[in-house]
Protein backbone atom coordinates (compact mmCIF):
# COMPACT_ATOMS: atom_id res chain seq x y z
CA UNK A 1 0.00 0.00 0.00
CA UNK A 2 1.05 3.06 -1.05
CA UNK A 3 1.68 5.98 1.87
CA UNK A 4 -0.50 7.98 0.30
CA UNK A 5 -3.34 5.45 0.38
CA UNK A 6 -2.57 4.34 4.39
CA UNK A 7 -5.12 5.95 6.18
CA UNK A 8 -4.23 4.66 9.71
CA UNK A 9 -1.70 5.86 11.63
CA UNK A 10 0.14 3.49 13.81
CA UNK A 11 3.37 4.08 16.49
CA UNK A 12 3.91 7.74 15.57
CA UNK A 13 0.90 8.99 17.46
CA UNK A 14 3.04 10.95 20.04
CA UNK A 15 4.91 12.86 17.50
CA UNK A 16 1.25 13.21 15.51
CA UNK A 17 0.29 14.85 18.62
CA UNK A 18 3.17 17.35 19.18
CA UNK A 19 2.83 18.28 15.73
CA UNK A 20 -0.83 19.38 16.01
CA UNK A 21 -0.21 20.91 19.69
CA UNK A 22 1.92 23.08 18.22
CA UNK A 23 -0.78 24.02 15.20
CA UNK A 24 -3.35 24.22 17.24
CA UNK A 25 -1.33 27.10 19.49
CA UNK A 26 -0.33 28.50 16.68
CA UNK A 27 3.30 28.02 16.88
CA UNK A 28 3.66 26.01 14.52
CA UNK A 29 6.89 26.83 12.65
CA UNK A 30 6.69 27.26 8.74
CA UNK A 31 9.84 24.67 8.81
CA UNK A 32 9.93 21.44 10.11
CA UNK A 33 12.37 18.97 9.82
CA UNK A 34 11.87 14.97 10.22
CA UNK A 35 14.90 12.88 10.92
CA UNK A 36 14.93 8.96 11.17
CA UNK A 37 15.74 5.73 9.73
CA UNK A 38 14.02 5.02 6.17
CA UNK A 39 10.84 3.08 6.63
CA UNK A 40 9.92 4.22 10.09
CA UNK A 41 6.76 6.14 8.61
CA UNK A 42 8.09 9.88 8.36
CA UNK A 43 6.03 10.08 5.10
CA UNK A 44 2.84 8.79 6.20
CA UNK A 45 3.34 10.96 9.73
CA UNK A 46 3.34 13.98 7.82
CA UNK A 47 0.27 13.32 5.40
CA UNK A 48 -1.34 12.80 8.34
CA UNK A 49 -0.32 15.92 9.95
CA UNK A 50 -1.31 17.76 6.80
CA UNK A 51 -4.89 16.07 6.31
CA UNK A 52 -5.73 16.88 9.94
CA UNK A 53 -5.02 20.62 9.01
CA UNK A 54 -6.50 20.76 6.05
CA UNK A 55 -9.94 18.60 6.53
CA UNK A 56 -10.85 21.05 9.70
CA UNK A 57 -13.77 22.46 8.37
CA UNK A 58 -14.42 19.73 5.76
CA UNK A 59 -16.80 17.13 5.95
CA UNK A 60 -15.93 13.76 7.32
CA UNK A 61 -12.70 15.50 9.22
CA UNK A 62 -9.41 13.81 10.82
CA UNK A 63 -10.37 11.02 13.16
CA UNK A 64 -8.18 12.46 15.93
CA UNK A 65 -9.99 9.72 18.48
CA UNK A 66 -8.72 6.64 16.38
CA UNK A 67 -5.88 8.49 14.43
CA UNK A 68 -7.41 7.72 11.05
CA UNK A 69 -7.64 9.95 7.67
CA UNK A 70 -11.99 9.55 6.40
CA UNK A 71 -11.15 8.22 3.07
CA UNK A 72 -14.59 10.59 2.19
CA UNK A 73 -12.95 13.65 2.81
CA UNK A 74 -12.34 15.78 0.14
CA UNK A 75 -8.63 17.09 1.25
CA UNK A 76 -7.70 12.96 1.37
CA UNK A 77 -9.45 12.46 -2.35
CA UNK A 78 -7.89 15.88 -3.97
CA UNK A 79 -3.99 14.44 -2.55
CA UNK A 80 -4.62 11.01 -3.87
CA UNK A 81 -5.65 12.20 -7.17
CA UNK A 82 -2.27 14.06 -7.06
CA UNK A 83 -4.95 17.58 -7.50
CA UNK A 84 -4.57 19.37 -4.61
CA UNK A 85 -3.52 22.50 -4.47
CA UNK A 86 -2.79 22.74 -0.88
CA UNK A 87 0.07 20.46 -1.25
CA UNK A 88 3.25 19.81 -3.16
CA UNK A 89 5.31 17.00 -2.87
CA UNK A 90 9.03 16.45 -4.12
CA UNK A 91 10.34 13.29 -4.41
CA UNK A 92 13.55 11.81 -6.32
CA UNK A 93 12.04 11.38 -9.99
CA UNK A 94 11.30 7.50 -11.54
CA UNK A 95 15.18 6.62 -13.15
CA UNK A 96 16.86 9.39 -11.53
CA UNK A 97 19.34 9.13 -8.74
CA UNK A 98 18.87 12.81 -6.86
CA UNK A 99 16.16 15.70 -6.44
CA UNK A 100 16.88 18.51 -9.33
CA UNK A 101 17.12 21.68 -9.70
CA UNK A 102 14.08 21.75 -12.15
CA UNK A 103 11.73 20.59 -9.30
CA UNK A 104 12.72 23.21 -7.32
CA UNK A 105 12.16 25.71 -9.78
CA UNK A 106 8.06 24.13 -9.71
CA UNK A 107 8.14 24.70 -6.25
CA UNK A 108 9.07 28.20 -6.35
CA UNK A 109 6.74 28.54 -8.83
CA UNK A 110 4.04 26.80 -6.69
CA UNK A 111 5.06 28.96 -3.83
CA UNK A 112 4.65 32.08 -5.87
CA UNK A 113 1.15 31.14 -7.20
CA UNK A 114 -1.97 32.64 -5.78
CA UNK A 115 -3.74 29.56 -2.99
CA UNK A 116 -7.60 29.09 -4.30
CA UNK A 117 -8.60 29.13 -0.42
CA UNK A 118 -7.62 30.25 2.61
CA UNK A 119 -6.39 27.00 4.16
CA UNK A 120 -2.57 26.78 4.72
CA UNK A 121 -0.17 25.05 2.04
CA UNK A 122 2.22 22.50 2.58
CA UNK A 123 5.36 21.62 1.12
CA UNK A 124 6.73 18.36 1.46
CA UNK A 125 9.78 17.02 0.85
CA UNK A 126 11.03 13.06 0.87
CA UNK A 127 14.19 12.00 0.69
CA UNK A 128 15.77 15.14 1.61
CA UNK A 129 19.00 13.88 1.62
CA UNK A 130 18.85 12.88 -2.00
CA UNK A 131 19.12 16.51 -2.89
CA UNK A 132 21.55 17.69 -5.40
CA UNK A 133 24.28 20.97 -4.65
CA UNK A 134 21.93 23.22 -7.04
CA UNK A 135 18.67 22.19 -5.77
CA UNK A 136 19.84 22.35 -1.85
CA UNK A 137 21.03 26.03 -3.02
CA UNK A 138 17.82 26.77 -4.49
CA UNK A 139 15.79 25.17 -1.53
CA UNK A 140 17.94 27.03 0.83
CA UNK A 141 16.82 30.38 -0.22
CA UNK A 142 13.38 29.43 -0.29
CA UNK A 143 13.50 28.60 2.98
CA UNK A 144 15.05 31.76 4.12
CA UNK A 145 12.35 34.23 3.00
CA UNK A 146 9.06 31.53 2.59
CA UNK A 147 5.55 33.03 1.64
CA UNK A 148 2.91 33.11 4.16
CA UNK A 149 1.25 30.39 5.02
CA UNK A 150 2.95 27.95 3.52
CA UNK A 151 4.58 25.07 5.69
CA UNK A 152 7.72 23.18 4.88
CA UNK A 153 8.23 19.30 6.21
CA UNK A 154 11.24 18.16 5.00
CA UNK A 155 12.10 14.19 5.39
CA UNK A 156 15.79 13.07 5.82
CA UNK A 157 16.56 9.09 6.40
CA UNK A 158 19.16 9.88 9.09
CA UNK A 159 21.64 10.73 6.60
CA UNK A 160 24.12 14.39 6.37
CA UNK A 161 22.12 17.05 5.10
CA UNK A 162 23.68 20.47 4.63
CA UNK A 163 23.52 22.42 8.01
CA UNK A 164 22.54 25.20 7.21
CA UNK A 165 19.15 23.73 6.12
CA UNK A 166 19.00 21.88 9.48
CA UNK A 167 19.25 25.23 11.34
CA UNK A 168 16.60 26.76 9.72
CA UNK A 169 13.88 24.17 10.95
CA UNK A 170 12.34 22.43 13.62
CA UNK A 171 14.27 18.97 13.97
CA UNK A 172 11.93 15.85 15.21
CA UNK A 173 14.01 12.93 15.72
CA UNK A 174 11.95 9.89 14.81
CA UNK A 175 12.37 6.68 16.20
CA UNK A 176 10.86 3.26 17.71
CA UNK A 177 11.61 0.44 19.19
CA UNK A 178 12.25 -3.05 17.64
CA UNK A 179 9.47 -3.94 19.53
CA UNK A 180 7.33 -1.23 18.34
CA UNK A 181 7.94 -1.66 14.78
CA UNK A 182 6.97 -5.32 14.92
CA UNK A 183 3.75 -4.07 16.54
CA UNK A 184 3.28 -1.48 13.62
CA UNK A 185 4.08 -4.19 10.61
CA UNK A 186 1.81 -6.33 12.64
CA UNK A 187 -0.87 -3.98 12.01
CA UNK A 188 -0.56 -3.25 8.68
CA UNK A 189 -0.51 -6.79 7.82
CA UNK A 190 -2.07 -8.38 10.14
CA UNK A 191 0.72 -11.25 10.49
CA UNK A 192 3.10 -11.83 13.41
CA UNK A 193 6.99 -11.26 12.36
CA UNK A 194 7.65 -14.32 14.64
CA UNK A 195 5.43 -16.66 12.48
CA UNK A 196 7.57 -14.97 8.93
CA UNK A 197 10.47 -14.57 9.23
CA UNK A 198 13.65 -16.53 10.69
CA UNK A 199 15.12 -14.50 13.32
CA UNK A 200 18.47 -14.88 11.92
CA UNK A 201 17.11 -13.18 9.48
CA UNK A 202 16.55 -10.21 10.82
CA UNK A 203 19.08 -7.45 11.77
CA UNK A 204 18.05 -5.43 14.95
CA UNK A 205 17.58 -1.93 13.14
CA UNK A 206 14.85 -3.37 10.56
CA UNK A 207 11.88 -0.40 10.29
CA UNK A 208 8.92 -1.01 9.83
CA UNK A 209 9.44 -0.82 5.74
CA UNK A 210 12.12 -2.91 5.64
CA UNK A 211 9.64 -6.08 7.24
CA UNK A 212 7.59 -5.23 4.56
CA UNK A 213 9.68 -5.42 1.67
CA UNK A 214 11.10 -8.56 3.27
CA UNK A 215 7.69 -10.08 3.14
CA UNK A 216 6.36 -8.60 0.14
CA UNK A 217 9.44 -10.34 -1.68
CA UNK A 218 9.18 -13.90 0.08
CA UNK A 219 5.39 -13.98 -1.25
CA UNK A 220 6.30 -12.74 -4.91
CA UNK A 221 9.30 -15.38 -5.00
CA UNK A 222 7.25 -18.22 -3.08
CA UNK A 223 10.45 -18.05 -0.27
CA UNK A 224 10.05 -19.50 3.39
CA UNK A 225 11.63 -17.07 5.58
CA UNK A 226 11.20 -19.39 8.39
CA UNK A 227 13.37 -22.42 7.24
CA UNK A 228 16.16 -20.86 5.29
CA UNK A 229 19.46 -20.10 6.26
CA UNK A 230 20.89 -16.14 5.67
CA UNK A 231 23.36 -17.91 3.64
CA UNK A 232 21.30 -19.96 1.58
CA UNK A 233 18.78 -16.90 1.07
CA UNK A 234 22.09 -14.53 -0.21
CA UNK A 235 22.94 -17.03 -2.30
CA UNK A 236 19.49 -17.63 -3.63
CA UNK A 237 19.29 -13.80 -4.27
CA UNK A 238 22.34 -13.88 -5.82
CA UNK A 239 21.66 -16.87 -8.32
CA UNK A 240 18.26 -15.97 -9.37
CA UNK A 241 19.32 -11.91 -10.31
CA UNK A 242 17.47 -10.47 -7.47
CA UNK A 243 20.11 -7.71 -6.79
CA UNK A 244 19.79 -6.79 -10.54
CA UNK A 245 15.87 -6.23 -9.95
CA UNK A 246 13.49 -4.30 -8.02
CA UNK A 247 12.10 -7.30 -6.58
CA UNK A 248 14.00 -6.18 -3.24
CA UNK A 249 15.15 -3.02 -2.06
CA UNK A 250 18.76 -3.27 -2.75
CA UNK A 251 19.77 -1.38 0.62
CA UNK A 252 18.13 -4.35 2.19
CA UNK A 253 20.58 -6.41 0.68
CA UNK A 254 23.56 -4.91 1.74
CA UNK A 255 22.22 -5.16 5.66
CA UNK A 256 21.70 -9.07 4.96
CA UNK A 257 25.37 -9.16 4.05
CA UNK A 258 26.27 -6.70 6.32
CA UNK A 259 24.51 -8.80 8.82
CA UNK A 260 26.46 -12.24 7.57
CA UNK A 261 29.74 -10.73 7.79
CA UNK A 262 29.07 -9.68 11.64
CA UNK A 263 27.61 -13.39 12.31
CA UNK A 264 31.02 -14.28 10.86
CA UNK A 265 33.60 -11.94 12.23
CA UNK A 266 32.93 -13.95 15.54
CA UNK A 267 33.80 -16.91 14.08
CA UNK A 268 36.79 -16.01 12.39
CA UNK A 269 38.04 -12.34 14.27
CA UNK A 270 38.74 -11.89 10.64
CA UNK A 271 37.63 -7.70 11.22
CA UNK A 272 40.44 -7.13 8.69
CA UNK A 273 38.05 -8.28 5.86
CA UNK A 274 34.78 -7.68 7.18
CA UNK A 275 36.03 -3.50 7.48
CA UNK A 276 37.44 -3.85 3.42
CA UNK A 277 33.64 -5.63 2.67
CA UNK A 278 31.46 -2.70 4.12
CA UNK A 279 33.75 0.13 2.58
CA UNK A 280 33.31 -1.68 -0.52
CA UNK A 281 29.37 -1.31 -0.33
CA UNK A 282 29.61 1.90 0.91
CA UNK A 283 31.50 3.21 -1.60
CA UNK A 284 29.60 1.62 -4.21
CA UNK A 285 26.55 3.30 -2.57
CA UNK A 286 28.09 6.81 -2.01
CA UNK A 287 29.22 6.68 -5.96
CA UNK A 288 26.82 4.54 -7.62
CA UNK A 289 29.40 2.12 -8.45
CA UNK A 290 28.98 -1.56 -10.52
CA UNK A 291 27.80 -3.82 -8.19
CA UNK A 292 28.05 -6.68 -10.30
CA UNK A 293 31.62 -7.28 -8.97
CA UNK A 294 30.56 -7.28 -5.61
CA UNK A 295 28.17 -9.93 -6.14
CA UNK A 296 30.52 -12.13 -7.77
CA UNK A 297 33.45 -11.40 -4.79
CA UNK A 298 30.79 -12.20 -2.43
CA UNK A 299 29.30 -15.47 -3.62
CA UNK A 300 33.34 -16.91 -3.87
CA UNK A 301 33.00 -15.64 -0.35
CA UNK A 302 29.96 -17.64 0.89
CA UNK A 303 30.88 -20.91 -1.36
CA UNK A 304 34.43 -20.96 0.57
CA UNK A 305 32.71 -20.38 4.29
Amino acid sequence: MSPLEQVNLYGLTNYFNELKSLYDNKNLPNKILLTGSKGLGKFTLSLHFINYVLSKNESYPYDLENFRINENNKSFKLVNNNSSSNLYLIDVQKDKKNIEINQIRELINFCNKSSFNNKPRFILIDNLELMNLNSNNALLRTLEEPNDNIYFILINNSQRILSTIKSRCLSFRISLSQKEIKDVFSKITNQNTNDLFNKNLIPHYFTTGDFIKFYNFSIENNIDLTNITLKDLLLKIIDENYYKKETLDINLIYSLIQMYFLNNIKKTKNYEHYTKFIQTIDNIKKFNLDIESLFIQFKRQLKND
